[in-house]
């Protein structure tokens, strides 16, 4: 027989806390009537689907089954592979002999099937794959003693796993791992996409991420604001019309670039040639005399300004939309004059690089920019540690936000992008560990000033969204499945494809 993929439905953009979940799922049982059996019963076997799906010829299936809900889901699943004919083996944490009506009803109808569950002690090593049901949402501190022994085990084994709802030891609200967590090739998440899988370590624990609403009420989906929202490229570009016919460059926008100071002239021309390929009309680049020439004859197509003080750089701004300022600007008298005069422009501002280092060192507040920080570029601009910012980097960019005005984008795997008011932040889910090299974020720079510069109706936190999710999606793109050697020109020269009909990485 052969097992496809079940699309239950679509992977969904709203994200949640591990305790609004619980609330959505009370929500299904109180309001709506549908009995915990009944989900429970849903959950394992829908995983057990995706179980056979992905790994069609495995036959020797261990589940680590824990006391709580998670462990209940993992004893239906269980039974269903028994019933299949699969070899199962269930191994237990915690104290089974008081599991929750459901999970003991679920325990019961293993052991009616020939069902074996025994106490963890070690894990066998013929099996094939491994499902994690052991913790689920309900952990935020580093699991110990045994519960640790038994994840540890799970990654040194050889054996790919199936995570339940959450790979246990990673926190579903922040993406962190206080301690030890199982590193999952696939999660099933039930009910709700918990915002944690999606930032942080999230998704280097979690593998690809599947969805079962287990045919839940879509009703029950009100009682509850989503705490975050995922974002990628094939949502995102729908914000961005398509360009007229009649078009020109000087309807298309023009972006100014301010940075390269002597040694880092390669990412102002990168930054700029990233606000070239994402559809800026013109780009101009506002560096150091030393090598404004050479930026001429290595991208003609960039208007290169060589800047030797502050006070000529309003004539480069003059018929700029929008200012990218930071890369390469470096934190000298230059740089320091560049930024400040820079600052004196009444201009949407995007702000990287050693231009945030420089405003970490005097905060100030503006409605009209978007500051692109990495995790360290962020604990200089709240005064902390990078354990600090990845430690929650939905709160180090909230109050990144409120600190500084306008919108934020906090950079790393699950970028997220805060704006000011209600509107919930936004995490990138598309992008990919090849892009963890040099000049990345010029790209990003570029791309976002480009954007703007072409859409001035948007918002900051808008124009960022579109901008990061368009940036990891040509990231996707380029790197064609592999985790190294990307370049970010190699990203640069996959934007412009991206902006066809149907192009997705």
């Amino acid at each position: 027989m052969v097992h496809t993929v079940p699309e239950i439905q679509p992977i969904p953009y709203a994200l949640y806390r591990a305790a609004q979940v619980r609330a959505l799922d009370r929500c299904a049982i109180d309001r709506h009537g549908i009995a915990a059996a009944e989900l429970m019963r849903r959950a394992g076997r829908g995983a057990f689907e995706l179980l056979r799906a992905r790994w069609p010829q495995a036959r020797r299936v261990l589940v680590l089954a824990g006391a709580g809900n998670n462990g209940g889901d993992g004893y239906v699943l269980a039974a269903a592979a028994l019933a299949a004919g699969l070899d199962v083996r269930l191994l237990t944490l915690g104290d089974h002999t008081r599991l929750s009506a459901a999970s003991a009803a679920a325990a019961a109808h293993f052991a009616e099937q020939g069902g074996v569950a025994a106490p963890f002690r070690r894990l066998p090593g013929d099996v094939d794959v491994i499902v994690d049901a052991l913790l689920g949402t309900g952990l935020t501190r580093a699991p110990s003693g045994p519960w640790a022994a038994a994840i540890d085990a799970v990654n040194a084994s050889r054996a790919p796993v199936l995570a339940l709802d959450l790979p246990s030891g990673l926190d579903a609200d922040t993406g962190r791992v206080p301690g030890v967590a199982v590193r999952a090739a696939v999660t099933m998440s039930f009910i709700a996409l918990k915002q944690g899988c999606f930032t942080a370590s999230g998704p280097a624990y979690c593998g690809v991420v599947h969805f079962d609403g287990l045919a839940v009420p879509p009703a029950i989906y009100a009682s509850e604001v989503l705490s975050a929202r995922r974002v990628d490229w094939r949502k995102e570009r729908e914000l961005l019309a398509p360009r007229a016919a009649d078009a020109h460059k000087g309807s298309a926008g023009h972006v100014l670039v301010v940075g390269g100071a002597p040694g880092t002239s390669g990412a102002a021309r990168l930054s700029g040639e990233a606000a070239l390929r994402a559809g800026a009309g013109l780009v101009s680049v506002a560096t150091h005399p030393a090598h404004a020439a050479l930026l001429n004859l290595t991208r003609p197509e960039l208007m290169v300004q060589a800047v030797r003080a502050a006070d000529s750089l309003a004539q480069a701004a003059a018929r700029a939309d929008v200012i990218a300022v930071g890369p390469g600007l470096g934190r000298d008298a230059w740089g320091r004059a560049l930024f400040e005069a820079v600052l004196t422009l009444e201009r949407p501002l995007v702000v990287d690089a050693d231009a945030l280092n420089l405003l970490a060192r005097a905060p100030r507040r503006r409605e009209q920019w978007i500051l692109t920080p990495h995790p360290g570029e962020a604990a200089r601009l709240l005064d902390q540690d990078v354990a600090d910012i990845e430690r929650d980097r939905f709160a180090a960019a909230a109050a990144l936000q409120a600190r500084y005005g306008g919108a934020v984008v906090l950079k790393g795997a699950g970028s997220i992008v805060h704006g000011p008011g209600q509107r919930p932040p936004a995490v990138c889910s598309d992008g990919n560990p090849a892009m963890a090299s040099a000049g990345m974020g010029d790209a990003l720079t570029g791309i976002i000033a480009a954007l703007w510069a072409q859409a001035p109706a948007l918002d900051p936190q808008q124009v960022a969204t579109a901008g990061v999710c368009l940036h990891a999606a040509a990231g996707d793109r380029a790197a064609g499945g592999a985790d190294r050697g990307l370049l970010a020109g190699d990203l640069v020269n996959e934007v412009p494809r991206l902006f066809a009909a149907g192009a997705l990485p």
